[in-house]
């Protein structure tokens, strides 16, 4: 068979996209990804090995009708030279152009949701496909009269059995923090902050690897070394999965993709819901880890540098209570979710359709 996933956008919708999409060619089907062209995407090109199509899709407003537009009938036209048997379109707004043209051309199309409400983009999608597949349990309850079928999030391969980082010394507290592929401001704030309170506090034996975006990156370097903490900070961080094997203990948004790595990996975290995301979605995320205690969800106008630097104090001096996160976190991990979603996709491509 031959498929196309559509997954760009951000690293949330791009890395359980392309674990979709090497499964499907494992199991020996043509796999093309349709990335939007934003430069997030071009840093995950090396983990892919197959075609790639750049659709053009930008977010959806006044001044990018005309961008949309001709992505749209770019995807039509792609699709119009080749038979396919079904679209895998991981939300955001990279789904809109290649959902719409495969309804077109009567290709059947599966949704998938990461997050626990569902996006615009989703939200609005979902009449035209076969069937929307969710991370969460409770987002059917965001879909009523449509087909939906909860996989879990597919989490990218190369996380698992990956070594620490060499450079940690061993029997050091390990703190890693991250806002995304991107970083994100009011977490390198605080966090940088937090940690150089502590090591001010007389606290010696903590290391932190930070992963805190371009914009960001001089700033955290030069806080950390001026208050001596012991840190790794990188604008982005390709080993992802050799930092949650560093860590002790996480401190990070609530977005989908970090969430479900969480649970996967078993690293018991701090989520800071990003406070503007869409239909707060965050928020609802970081809720229903936590609600297993795995996690503990702060709001990020009600934390502090100082209340920060005691959270994670009092995690360093718990590891009982972190022994019982990781053990709680791993009750929610999906291990197969890729293997779930390619399932449905032969499915409707065999004998579903469009809806």
């Amino acid at each position: 068979m031959t498929f196309i996933v559509a997954c760009g956008g951000t690293g949330g919708h791009v890395f359980p996209g392309l674990a979709v999409a090497r499964e499907l060619q494992r199991r020996g089907h043509a796999v093309e990804v349709w990335f939007s062209g934003r430069d997030i995407e071009k840093s995950t090109l090396g983990s892919w090995g197959g075609p790639v199509f750049l659709t053009g899709a930008r977010p959806l407003s006044f001044r990018t009708v005309l961008q949309v537009t001709r992505a749209f009938f770019r995807c039509l036209r792609a699709l119009k030279h080749k038979r396919v048997d079904a679209v895998l379109a991981m939300g955001s707004y990279a789904s809109l152009p290649p959902v719409l043209a495969a309804r077109l051309r009567h290709v059947p199309i599966l949704l998938h949701e990461a997050n626990a409400v569902p996006g615009k983009a989703v939200d609005f999608l979902s009449r035209f496909a076969a069937l929307t597949a969710t991370s969460f349990e409770e987002t059917a309850k965001w879909l009523p009269e449509r087909k939906v079928v909860c996989t879990g999030l597919p989490v990218r391969g190369d996380l698992t059995g990956q070594p620490r980082f060499a450079e940690i010394p061993a029997g050091l507290f390990t703190v890693f923090v991250t806002g995304g592929s991107q970083g994100a401001r009011r977490v390198n704030e605080l966090a940088s902050q937090a940690l150089c309170l502590l090591k001010q506090s007389g606290v010696d034996d903590v290391f932190v690897v930070h992963q805190c975006g371009v914009a960001d990156e001089a700033r955290v370097k030069a806080a950390y070394a001026a208050a001596g903490v012991r840190a790794k900070v990188c604008a982005f961080l390709a080993e992802m999965g050799s930092a949650y094997a560093s860590a002790d203990l996480v401190i990070c948004r609530a977005g989908a993709s970090t969430c479900f790595e969480l649970c996967l990996l078993g690293n018991p975290a701090l989520l800071i819901p990003l406070p503007t995301a869409v239909r707060n979605h965050q928020h609802l995320n970081a809720a229903a880890i936590a609600r297993c205690g795995g996690a503990d969800e702060a709001i990020q106008s009600e934390l502090s540098a100082r209340s920060l630097m005691r959270y994670i104090q009092n995690k360093k001096d718990n590891p009982i209570t972190l022994t019982r996160m990781r053990e709680a976190l791993k009750t929610l991990a999906v291990t197969d979710a890729a293997a779930r979603v390619a399932d449905e996709m032969e499915k409707i491509a065999g004998g579903g359709g469009a809806a």
